[in-house]
């Protein structure tokens, strides 16, 4: 059974957009496995996952057959479907309830959008270098402000508009009242890693490679998209929909 935690009180003012599709976690979880060579790792793995979401994420490292991971997850609300083998503590905002230092291994899987303007999304930067060892490494997700379709509420140009119109967007497609969401541009993400003292890698191509790989879904396209070379895929990178970074200290 889980270990849950409550640190002050969940903050419900925003959406916790969370992907429930548990099939889904798993491929991601595979994904980050092998974005970060965490199989190359043999003794045991301290991991933290910010923004557990349904804790499929946190489940799949916690029961790894080969790969021994020693799991804590976090979130401001419990969406939870798979409770077991990994410790779990309720927060209230981007502060971490950790030491200095404590994780092999921090992921933050499309969150940092969540958690509000740009002083809060560098503090919530700030956290994973904190509790992050030494040699330990970081895997950062974030959607790309230029993507095409916004993908939390299905709207095309929805992020490319000024702050002050995309609510008024969303009420006018009837898909809601506030846009809680903050995606960030390339430039303006590794200004807030460079400033909190990472360095880092954008890994996109090999993540877009590995979905590929992971998913098998893409029918005749996937033999054509291999051809495509590296440099070509990292020269699009700006504007691909989700930026992926790997992170160290």
């Amino acid at each position: 059974m889980s270990k849950v935690e409550v640190v002050g009180l969940p903050a419900l003012d925003r959406k916790p957009h969370a992907v429930l599709d548990l099939p889904s976690r798993q491929h991601k979880a595979l994904k980050i496995e092998r974005l970060l060579d965490l199989s190359a790792r043999s003794k045991v793995i301290r991991l933290l996952e910010i923004g557990t979401g349904s804790g499929g994420i946190a489940h799949y490292f916690a029961t790894h057959r080969s790969i021994r991971c020693d799991v804590a997850a976090v979130d401001v609300v419990d969406q939870r479907l798979l409770r077991d083998k990994y410790m779990f503590v309720l927060i209230k905002d981007t502060v971490l309830p950790f030491a200095n230092g404590s994780f092999d291994v921090v992921i933050s899987n499309h969150v940092i959008e969540h958690v509000g303007n740009r002083d809060a999304q560098s503090h919530h930067i700030s956290e994973i270098h904190r509790v992050l060892k030494m040699d330990g490494i970081g895997y950062l997700a974030v959607p790309n402000r230029w993507m095409l379709i916004e993908p939390h509420y299905k709207l095309i140009f929805l992020s490319w508009l000024p702050l002050y119109l995309r609510s008024y967007y969303l009420r006018l497609a009837r898909r809601g009242i506030f846009y809680d969401c903050e995606p960030l541009e390339k430039k303006e993400l590794e200004k807030i890693l460079d400033k909190n003292g990472f360095a880092y890698r954008n890994i996109c191509t090999r993540a877009f490679r590995e979905t590929l790989a992971i998913e098998k879904k893409h029918g005749l396209l996937s033999p054509m998209i291999k051809q495509i070379p590296d440099c070509w895929l990292d020269w699009l990178s700006p504007i691909i929909p989700t930026l992926i970074y790997r992170l160290q200290k």
